[in-house]
């Protein structure tokens, strides 16, 4: 039972999540999520990067590829 404990701590301290405090309704509050979502992983590409284990290319293709799947989400969402 302690590893799932150290588990979860583990999985907060990598992927927190800040509050919303934005207009409530599901489309904005999982908007944000996805949002998150996308900082916390551009986040890991760039330093990814920076730290030389993938080239400059792959880590804007990457990054251009998250853009494209938040901008969808956005419009699916019917976020303005």
């Amino acid at each position: 039972m302690e590893q799932k404990s150290s588990d979860n701590e583990l999985n907060e301290f990598l992927y927190n999540r800040s509050p919303y405090y934005g207009q409530i309704s599901p489309e904005y509050i999982s908007f944000n999520h996805q949002l998150q979502d996308f900082s916390q992983r551009v986040n890991y590409i760039c330093s990814l990067q920076t730290g030389g284990k993938i080239s400059l290319d792959d880590a804007y293709q990457q990054i251009k590829s998250l853009w494209k799947k938040l901008k969808v989400a956005r419009q699916v969402l019917n976020i303005k």
